[in-house]
């Protein structure tokens, strides 16, 4: 990429082991020649897998590009509980128990529809204001105790759509496949899992791999990006603005109306669309802006330059 001003859209990550989504984002935006990005959803460090990242105006399209839908393959290590609830903390306990495949079978109903779940204290949850992975790294059992009864009073619904055995590795290890919505901690499920086990256990493996539409076959690894190198080669991996925005209903817009909205005034609501509560509005294959209709006016929200 030459311009940075022509860096509009989506890049579709492949993130790696051992980084952070805001070092990854920051990476792929230094390699784009781009002065915005941002991501949809952080992926732990030691997680893997699907990262969308969104590249200067695509950046105002990340409210509207939260997916419901995540899926993950996870492997669980039984008999150590750590810290993190992944690899990277240290031993907090152990047991001897080892489930079998037909009591892991058992308990995964449990684990499907709507849930409470508390979230694990190496997160990104802020408590008083400070996160929650700060206060965990830098206390001693005094903060500790407070911190787990702070998340314990953290504790929220979410939505596991589905969760199956996918293989058991070895007397120590199970691989699993959960498809779920926002907000869960799959460190979480796998300590949960194992308590109804009878026994503990971590996370470690993990890999994100669908996040809404996107699919790992969709993602580009970091290696790769940087292989390509000529904005011709990425073009061919770069997503438009308007990727994340298929399910919002397009409105087609005359020149004149494009005017007003890049001034950010309202346009009348032409009869033939109705009022539509949210939509993007287009002219031709352009999306210009995302706008709320009301009293027969689409009133624009985000507008791309």
């Amino acid at each position: 990429m030459t311009t940075e001003e022509k860096v509009n859209g989506w890049i579709i990550l492949d993130k790696p082991y051992g980084m952070t989504s805001t070092h990854a984002t920051t990476l792929v935006r230094r390699l784009m020649r781009c002065k915005k990005a941002g991501h949809t959803g952080t992926l732990d460090p030691l997680a893997t897998g699907i990262l969308p990242i969104a590249l200067g105006e695509a950046t105002k399209t990340i409210p509207y590009a939260s997916a419901e839908i995540k899926q993950y393959c996870f492997q669980v290590t039984w008999g150590e509980q750590r810290i993190t609830d992944d690899a990277e903390g240290a031993i907090i306990s152990t047991s001897n128990h080892r489930p079998s495949n037909e009591e892991i079978e058992a308990i995964l109903p449990q684990f499907i529809g709507s849930i409470n779940q508390c979230p694990p204290l190496f997160s990104a949850l802020k408590i008083n204001g400070k996160r929650a992975y700060d206060l965990a790294r830098s206390g001693d059992s005094s903060t500790l105790n407070d911190l787990k009864c702070a998340m314990i009073q953290k504790t929220r619904l979410i939505t596991i759509h589905n969760l199956t055995l996918e293989s058991i590795d070895s007397t120590d290890q199970a691989t699993f496949i959960v498809t779920c919505g926002p907000g869960t901690y799959v460190r979480s499920l796998a300590r949960d899992m194992a308590e109804v086990l009878g026994t503990v256990a971590y996370v470690s493996r993990l890999r994100r791999v669908q996040d809404g539409k996107f699919h790992q076959n969709d993602a580009i690894s970091l290696e790769k990006l940087q292989e390509l190198g000529h904005k011709s080669k990425l073009q061919s991996v770069f997503l438009p603005l308007g990727a994340v925005l298929d399910d919002i209903p397009a409105v087609s817009v005359t020149m004149e109306d494009a005017i007003m909205i890049h001034q950010g005034q309202r346009i009348p609501v032409r009869s033939i669309q109705g009022n539509l509560s949210l939509v993007v509005l287009k002219l031709v294959d352009r999306v210009l802006a995302i706008a709320t209709g009301c009293d027969g006016y689409f009133y624009p929200k985000r507008v791309f330059k």
